[in-house]
């Protein structure tokens, strides 16, 4: 059940943006509450991975207007480094590989920055191990995975389950999810789909970016927002994301033409 007395965590308002000089979001407003699932859906170049990464602070974005407040903070005057510290977590759609670099290392260390920020103590390598083997479950993940360079030579669904345990190291109190369906067969859709559920709690919130409603289909959410031309064309539940499912996309062009003229 939605809860409107249920804390901001996320309040985007009017937020603008370009990349290389070129304006891509055009007054994108949102809200999103302690215990909310949105799901953000649209054609590509609508403006929704442009969206996660100026949430999380690429630096290749420019924002030119507009706001940004995680839980009453200025989140566009922190580093991308100081808002994954505070809670704000993004999913990459594609997932670098970093060789040379430990997976186990990698997540010890970012769990330990987190850790550190919530004014709790580091875990030295063997209390990691005991920790991370328990987030693994999760994901369905073998221990193995622990022990290769970070993403190196791993599948689509590999990556993207590494991502969600990331995710559960973390503890993030947002959550961006990035079109983690893309690439996924049925099976690893399933398990990072889980694993999302299982991470949702009261507490925080998570925004996915997705085409796809079979996403939907295991992750239900509160809110569905349809994304074009760089801003929040319509809003709904869950039942937006199936008439989109049933018609597609072909009435976004018409709509934005009248709301040019008005």
């Amino acid at each position: 059940m939605i809860r409107s007395d249920a804390p901001v965590l996320l309040e985007v308002r009017d937020l603008r943006a370009s990349v290389d000089d070129q304006p891509i979001l055009h007054g994108v407003n949102l809200t999103i509450r302690a215990g909310e699932i949105h799901a953000v859906m649209g054609r590509n170049g609508s403006g929704k991975s442009t969206l996660s990464k100026v949430l999380a602070g690429h630096p290749a974005y420019t924002v030119t207007g507009g706001s940004v407040t995680y839980r009453g903070q200025d989140l566009l005057e922190l580093e991308p480094e100081q808002r994954a510290r505070i809670g704000l977590f993004l999913g990459f759609q594609y997932p670098v590989e970093i060789p040379g670099v430990s997976n186990l290392e990698f997540l010890r260390v970012a769990t330990n920055a987190r850790r550190q920020e919530r004014g709790e103590t580091e875990l030295d390598t063997f209390a990691f191990e005991d920790l991370v083997n328990t987030r693994l479950a999760v994901v369905q993940m073998d221990p193995a995975f622990l022990e290769r360079s970070v993403n190196e030579g791993f599948s689509g669904g590999e990556k993207k389950r590494n991502e969600i345990l990331q995710m559960a190291l973390l503890e993030p109190v947002v959550a961006i999810l990035d079109e983690t369906d893309s690439g996924l067969d049925i099976d690893a859709l399933r398990i990072v789909a889980g694993g999302v559920n299982q991470l949702a709690s009261p507490d925080n919130a998570t925004l996915l970016i997705t085409h796809y409603q079979r996403l939907l289909d295991l992750i239900t959410p509160d809110h569905v927002h349809v994304m074009a031309a760089g801003r929040i064309l319509r809003s709904g539940g869950p039942e937006l994301a199936h008439e989109l499912e049933r018609i597609g996309y072909d009435w976004v062009d018409q709509e934005l033409a009248l709301t040019e003229v008005g």
